[in-house]
């Protein structure tokens, strides 16, 4: 007999020999638990459990206004109605709908937030590449200004800002309050909404960009903005998509600033939004089907709610995929 027949005969008698009780149990605790506590049976329901709870604590405020805003004055006011009306009312929305004074309010807050947006950008974009990239004297203490920016409690800061700008509108007769133009300057300067976060997104993701790649530029005859808008910005798409969706965001939530600014001469859906009781008892009586009402019940709340989130909700789903890819781009570095 050869050698390799020996050996074949060897594998087959240990392929027949039936598995120890050790062997089974080895096998079995693999199954269940895994080789590291990452892995393994368990760790996947707990996983998936954790998941589905999170989900849950998520949607559970959607599902709940959606199903609070299609239901009629009768089934609010039936304590046996939780979740499924008697009958979908889809007539809130409608009533909603004039009393948001759609869709003019919602262009407005379209506009003046991405204008708003687009601004923080571009002032955010390049104060993190001047941080990240350059070497100049009190770097620390700019830095840590921009920080304390964030840390500084807003109405702190609101009120020398309004008499800044009301002393302005005074002396020169420039009409500044009532405007987009207040909002415009400070995201000029870095002081929008949350822009020491924007700042900080693009300061330690333009850090990780290899400094060859400027130097090789610089070699080539690139000036400075050259090297900052050929490859910083090209290498930086998903970074800026995200810090756009994160400013628009920001700016159109922002009611106590832009409120105080605006003071009613632009009306915006949020703002419009959290004056919704008192512009329902006004505008309903003129309202298809709601003459002779003047009280707001929570399907009216819920359905103007859900008004104001979708716009959002349809721009996440579209800028999903650079949203997630800029958030990946972006991890904060010592």
């Amino acid at each position: 007999m050869t050698v390799m027949e020996v050996s074949v005969l060897n594998k087959a008698k240990k392929i027949k020999q039936p598995l120890s009780k050790k062997m089974i149990l080895h096998k079995i605790r693999y199954r269940i638990f895994g080789y590291n506590i990452l892995s393994g049976l368990a760790s996947r329901i707990v996983s998936y459990v954790l998941l589905i709870s999170i989900s849950y604590v998520f949607l559970f405020p959607l599902l709940k206004m959606l199903s609070t805003s299609t239901m009629s004055p009768n089934d609010i006011i039936n304590p046996e109605v939780d979740w499924i009306p008697e009958k979908l009312s889809f007539s809130n929305f409608i009533t909603a709908y004039h009393v948001l004074q759609m869709p003019q309010t919602l262009f407005n807050s379209i506009w003046y937030s991405g204008v708003l947006a687009a601004f923080q950008t571009i002032v955010s974009a390049l104060t993190g590449f001047a941080f990240a990239r350059y070497e100049f004297r009190l770097k620390k203490f700019w830095f840590s200004m921009v920080l304390l920016s964030f840390i500084i409690p807003l109405p702190v800061v609101l009120i020398p800002r309004i008499m800044i700008f009301v002393s302005v509108q005074s002396s020169t007769g420039i009409q500044l309050i009532g405007t987009i133009i207040p909002q415009l300057v400070m995201a000029m300067f870095g002081q929008g909404v949350n822009s020491a976060i924007l700042i900080l997104i693009f300061y330690n993701f333009f850090r990780l960009i290899p400094p060859a790649l400027d130097e090789a530029a610089h070699i080539d005859g690139a000036s400075a903005f050259q090297v900052f808008w050929h490859i910083i910005v090209k290498l930086s798409i998903p970074s800026i998509v995200t810090v756009f969706l994160f400013a628009f965001v920001w700016n159109w939530n922002e009611t106590y600033t832009t409120g105080t600014f605006l003071r009613g001469a632009i009306k915006l859906l949020p703002i419009q939004l959290s004056v919704f009781e008192n512009v329902f008892a006004n505008l309903a009586p003129a309202i298809p089907g709601q003459e002779g009402a003047n009280r707001v019940n929570e399907a009216y709340r819920m359905a103007a709610t859900l008004i104001s989130m979708l716009p959002l909700l349809i721009t996440y789903v579209f800028a999903q995929r650079q949203f997630i890819e800029g958030i990946e781009n972006t991890g904060f570095k010592e």
